[in-house]
């Protein structure tokens, strides 16, 4: 079992650039394949990036070429480092965790960070 805590996020001006990070507990974060997703009000969750075990990495369309995601398994730590911010990237940002391949599905991760606001201002 791992616990997830999200942190980093903030008002920003569109344009400009955040890094979410997302702490996990536990001895055993490499062995999972974490996922960052997002929920904007009046939304469903959606996928956002992935990253496997192995360190592929896998993105939305809406976010390919603007954000990155990567792991530290020393600091048991996965990142999003969102660049060129759009209004329409705000949204509560989660990062979620399983132990079998990375998927698009919220519903395949059972393990769930609280959120981290982000807001991006026009």
């Amino acid at each position: 079992q791992v616990q997830l805590v999200e942190s980093g996020g903030g008002l920003v001006q569109a344009g400009a650039s955040l890094r979410l990070s997302c702490a996990a507990s536990g001895r055993t974060f490499s062995s999972y394949h974490m996922g960052w997703f997002r929920q904007a009000p009046g939304k469903e969750r959606e996928f956002v990036a992935g990253i496997s075990r192995s360190g592929s990495t896998y993105y939305a369309d809406s976010v390919k070429g603007r954000f990155t995601i990567s792991r530290d398994n020393v600091k048991n730590t996965v990142y999003l480092q969102m660049n060129s911010l759009k209004p329409e990237d705000t949204a509560v940002y989660y990062c979620a965790g399983r132990a079998l391949a990375v998927t698009s599905v919220p519903r395949d991760y059972p393990y769930w960070g609280q959120g981290t606001q982000v807001t991006v201002s026009s």
